[in-house]
């Protein structure tokens, strides 16, 4: 059968075994080939239609569920299986628990082809729920409507929405009714936001002909339940902005600072905008076991504050750190983990690529008293040499928390030469980490692994690895 052929083709009675890669859940056809299958969980009996052939594998969508999962639950929020931001809400977190630490267990032994070290239980999250500290929302004068609302060629009067773009259509927001990711007032800011435009005719952003006057909304809030608003704006409108806002501040009275940018680019980043402040210092303040950080509206923070804060304590833990010790820190962005394990070293020195992070973490360093840290800017494969070796003191212990791409190579080879006792490694991708840690494995035993649930209802898990020097 041609692969256009095997397109739509219903597959049935798939009994789904295992989860993959973005939230699918994997079985086989009674052939023997695998099925990646979107909109079920593993122990679903399910009929599939393909949407993807491959030669070795079907990419397909679930069109019946002939026998449900025990893990099956019931998902909370309204928009499940349409806004694609939370995959994971129909299965118990019990079994999101286990699949995540069966993942990251099975990277680490086969990618990383390592034995003999200690797999700790996985760190579950307190909050499965309201648990992010930042959420970012987009204006659309085109809503995306349901199959319902298309079929019924009903008119539906207004198209705008403020919400989430939906997964694979750039052009359509879904228009938010509830979110189950940020704790209140975040959904009713949002809602009053958008019911004050549409009452007073502002319009929404078009993103195709790039128009319109309301561009996209940030919430940031704090621990102490202070909020940070920003909006985007495509061109100004001085009337229409200070009215929004002054109502917004008046409903509000937890939003601590309100700040803006008009952005007329082709993208939303606001990372090369000026940010004006129009309410409040431009920032508000986080505490971490004492230590204070000051978040901007470009600040990058754990969106997760109190599982980040539980990464941190194990991160420390797994340094075991007596006081006299070289820290070393790689990718060490606003130099949170740096400052959080300072107090019981000798000297830290971080290291990171971006201008803005390191002007931040030398910024928190000062803010918090702390004289023995130390930060540098630069490509790590870059500024991580010989001559950066020579020219600082060897390190005692080494942590190092890459991005989703692991470390360069020529990083890994550095580590080596520098020759740590300890190296602390904290991985958002166990794939990447493992393949790291093989490169390692000569010079350095696996003693134990970690993982972190930071994004519960989702398939993202992060892990620590404790590596000794042989």
């Amino acid at each position: 059968m041609s692969k256009n052929r095997r397109k739509n083709q219903i597959l049935e009675n798939i009994q789904l075994v295992s989860a993959g890669a973005k939230g699918v859940a994997i079985g086989r056809t009674a052939e023997g080939k695998t099925v990646l299958v979107s909109g079920a969980v593993p122990g679903d009996r399910v009929n599939a239609r393909v949407k993807k052939a491959k030669s070795n594998y079907f990419e397909a969508e679930t069109v019946e569920i002939l026998e449900p999962s025990p893990f099956r639950v019931e998902p909370k929020c309204i928009h499940f299986g349409v806004c694609g931001g939370c995959k994971w809400q129909n299965l118990s977190y019990e079994k999101q628990l286990d699949i995540k630490q069966d993942e990251v267990f099975n990277h680490i032994k086969r990618i990383g082809g390592l034995e003999d070290f200690e797999t700790l239980p996985i760190l579950g999250s307190a909050e499965q729920y309201f648990y992010r500290n930042k959420m970012e929302f987009s204006f659309s004068n085109a809503r995306w409507l349901t199959q319902y609302e298309i079929s019924s060629e009903e008119n539906f009067g207004s198209r705008d929405a403020l919400g989430f773009h939906i997964p694979g259509m750039w052009s359509k927001i879904l228009d938010l009714k509830e979110c189950w990711l940020q704790e209140p007032p975040s959904n009713d800011i949002r809602l009053a936001v958008r019911n004050y435009a549409a009452v007073n005719g502002l319009d929404f952003f078009d993103v195709k002909s790039q128009e319109g006057f309301l561009r996209t909304l940030m919430l940031r809030q704090n621990s102490m339940g202070e909020w940070m608003v920003l909006f985007q704006l495509f061109r100004e409108e001085k009337e229409n902005r200070e009215k929004l806002f002054e109502f917004l501040l008046k409903e509000f009275p937890q939003i601590k600072t309100l700040v803006y940018t008009i952005n007329s680019k082709q993208n939303d980043s606001i990372y090369d905008q000026e940010v004006i402040t129009y309410f409040g210092d431009g920032f508000i303040m986080e505490e971490m076991d004492g230590l204070k950080f000051k978040i901007g509206p470009k600040s990058f923070f754990q969106t997760n504050y109190r599982q980040a804060l539980e990464l941190y304590r194990k991160t420390l833990e797994f340094a075991d750190l007596q006081g006299h010790e070289v820290v070393y820190d790689l990718y060490t962005g606003t130099g949170t983990i740096a400052q959080y394990v300072a107090r019981n070293a000798k000297q830290v020195i971080g290291i990171e690529s971006v201008p803005e992070a390191i002007a931040a973490a030398k910024e928190h360093a000062e803010l918090n008293g702390l004289s023995n840290c130390t930060f540098y800017c630069g490509d790590m494969k870059d500024i991580f040499n010989d001559e950066f070796l020579a020219n600082h003191p060897p390190a005692d212990v080494l942590i190092t928390d890459p991005p989703r791409d692991g470390m360069h190579q020529k990083v890994v080879e550095q580590i080596l030469k520098l020759a740590p006792q300890r190296i602390v490694y904290v991985s958002c991708n166990s794939a990447t980490q493992a393949r790291d840690l093989a490169l390692m494995k000569d010079q350095y035993r696996l003693v134990k692994i970690l993982p972190v649930d930071m994004f519960p209802q989702t398939h993202h898990v992060e892990n620590i690895a404790l590596l000794e020097r042989i």
